[in-house]
């Protein structure tokens, strides 16, 4: 199973516009199913978001997470956004999507997207632990290149 993370075009948009405030905002990520089908290049906030998934254990709009400041590597022009490991325990729920977002602003239609992860494929738990364990470089990187 090959899984990816992308940004949002938009979501770098956000970024720049000061919509977003990595350290001191509310960061969650949601769970979607196979019938949500990223935009990149179109979708810039949650209400742009469908099919979130359902189920025991899974409350909607998705988990919070912990974010860690973001860091910049000189040796690589790298700036990485990271956060703390988050999971759904005693959950019953299938998801192809995890997407990244700021769940500050007051409505959907003003939460910026951040990106996205593709599992690969449909991930499902039984009255078992969903995990996301975000890669060791980090949840989103920008390349200064």
């Amino acid at each position: 199973m090959a899984v990816t993370a992308k940004w949002y075009g938009l979501g770098l948009k956000s970024l720049v516009n000061k919509e977003v405030d990595w350290d001191t905002d509310v960061i969650k990520v949601m769970l979607c199913t196979s019938t949500y089908s990223p935009d990149q290049d179109t979708h810039q906030y949650k209400s742009s978001v469908t099919n979130e998934v359902s189920g025991t254990g899974y409350n909607a709009g998705g988990a919070t997470l912990t974010t860690s400041a973001p860091t910049y590597t000189a040796g690589t022009n790298t700036l990485v956004l990271d956060a703390a490991d988050v999971s759904w325990p005693n959950s019953t729920i299938v998801a192809r999507y995890a997407v990244v977002y700021d769940s500050t602003p007051a409505t959907d239609a003003t939460r910026p997207l951040l990106g996205y992860v593709d599992f690969g494929q449909d991930v499902s738990t039984t009255a078992g632990t969903f995990s996301i364990v975000w890669d060791a470089a980090g949840i989103l990187t920008i390349s200064a290149a």
